[in-house]
């Protein structure tokens, strides 16, 4: 026992020492921080350097470690990429002696910690004083500027320094690209088709030539679907059917060329809506007939031809009801709160199905927009209807159909969710609608007629929905 008390006391004694050994002395002067002075000593091309190798340096330091890849790990990683850069573009701005690149290599900062206005202002200083031995980079400054321009409107400067980049060497393929999307988009945004026209175009021929290096391809799908979307969006709003047509059936032989399933389903997919949008329902359906068989012959890999027949057939039935009166829902046991409604008695309104369930997560995600909708629109006329079934659980129990009714009583004032819901007995009304997966979103028009039918409640998908209840509810 006295080993033991003694051992505590000289522990305790240790500790005390070590305590007033790292007490700071308030006459001591503050000590440098030495991780300030190695960014001081710093070039700016070395910051750059640095902070635009971050991401891939990062990348491969996980792969050595084994660390296992997720969605929050590639976020976080290209989050702390953004903040370096940031702060380098501080640490650069501070300086007073900047000069020549210094400017182009803080513009790529700031760009890459996505301050557009910052990269702007320096990008125009390094023009400013620029020399012939900075070519390339003047080019890559003007192209950011040109982008940057045609995000605020200002499409005059935009199209002068577009010109210019053109008149200059060297012209990258990827940079007009990005410049000549940006200049579509914002004209588009303007609904000034007329100009945005041949951006788009020029885009999406610049996009092609770059996707055609393998090594861009993982990188430029995006831009490639992008582009192609856009010739195609510019026409349709045109009101020019030939023209959209034309812009599809290219995308889709854009996709054959480069063997890419997911280029061909969005192309024929929009295709098919399309042609049922514009009145041509039974051409729309051939179309999708044919395809099935022209997948053989468009793809010489079979997994490529079965990923596109499978997705096509999944949206069979959707095609089959747009254009259509919806069907009544039916097997229904109640209307949680209200009266039941039938869709024939909401004519007059837009009605927004909701098909989902308490466990699906993307379901839940999509309950602000939810509630934010019903709270703009339920004055012109917006009718939610929350469709979900008995699952016969609850909170990860099984229960029985009484104890599940009460929970779902209790979710929906949980969660402050203020239109109705409708609770099925059965999954008869997801079949008619084709939502066997979840959540399911189907827009009828005043006119009772479907409109609308996709799935899923990302963040694109919300802003897809968004715009199509704004064009319905603008119908009267």
């Amino acid at each position: 026992m006295r080993k033991v008390f003694l051992f505590l006391l000289l522990l305790l004694l240790s500790i005390n020492n070590w305590g007033q050994s790292r007490r700071v002395n308030p006459r001591a002067s503050t000590p440098v921080n030495s991780a300030t002075i190695a960014l001081n000593d710093l070039s700016v091309e070395k910051m750059f350097n640095e902070a635009n190798t971050y991401a891939k340096t990062k990348f491969a330091e996980y792969e050595v470690k084994k660390i296992p890849y997720t969605d929050n790990l590639y976020k976080q990683t290209f989050l702390e990429q953004k903040q370096m850069a940031a702060k380098y573009a501080a640490t650069v701005s501070a300086r007073t002696n900047l000069v020549g690149t210094d400017f182009y290599y803080l513009g790529m900062l700031n760009w890459l910690a996505e301050n557009n206005e910052n990269a702007y202002e320096a990008f125009q200083k390094f023009l400013a004083k620029n020399d012939s031995a900075t070519v390339e980079k003047s080019q890559t400054a003007r192209s950011i500027i040109v982008v940057v321009a045609a995000r605020r409107r200002n499409f005059d400067e935009a199209e002068k320094l577009l010109g210019e980049y053109l008149k200059a060497e060297p012209v990258k393929l990827s940079e007009r690209a990005k410049m000549e999307n940006e200049l579509a988009k914002s004209y588009v945004e303007q609904k000034d088709y007329e100009r945005a026209l041949p951006h788009a175009e020029e885009a999406f021929r610049a996009t092609k030539a770059v996707f055609k290096d393998s090594s861009s391809r993982a990188r430029g799908l995006n831009e490639l679907l992008a582009s192609g979307m856009t010739v195609f969006e510019i026409h349709k709003n045109s009101g020019k059917q030939k023209q959209a047509d034309d812009a599809l059936e290219d995308l889709r032989k854009t996709a054959v060329l480069f063997q890419s399933n997911e280029l061909y389903y969005t192309a024929v997919n929009t295709n098919i809506k399309y042609l049922i949008e514009t009145l041509r329902k039974p051409l729309g359906l051939q179309m999708f007939e044919d395809t099935l068989a022209q997948t053989t012959r468009d793809f010489t890999s079979k997994p490529l031809q079965d990923d596109v027949v499978r997705r096509l057939k999944k949206r069979e039935r959707h095609y089959k009801l747009l254009g259509e009166t919806a069907p009544e829902l039916v097997s229904i046991d109640r209307f949680l709160e209200g009266l039941p409604k039938t869709l024939a008695g909401l004519r007059g309104k837009v009605v927004y199905l909701d098909f989902w369930a308490t466990w699906c997560t993307p379901c839940l995600e999509a309950f602000p927009a939810l509630i934010e909708w019903h709270q703009d629109y339920q004055k012109e006329g917006l009718e939610i209807l929350g469709l979900t079934k008995y699952y016969g659980t609850a909170e990860g129990f099984n229960v029985d159909k009484a104890a599940e009714l009460d929970f779902l009583i209790r979710f929906k004032k949980g969660h402050r969710l203020p239109y109705e819901f409708v609770i099925a007995k059965d999954n008869t009304s997801q079949l008619t609608y084709g939502a066997g997966a979840i959540p399911t979103t189907v827009l009828i028009d005043r006119r009772g007629i479907v409109r609308y039918v996709e799935v899923g409640s990302s963040v694109s998908r919300q802003t897809e929905i968004h715009d199509m209840l704004k064009k319905l509810l603008a119908e009267k």
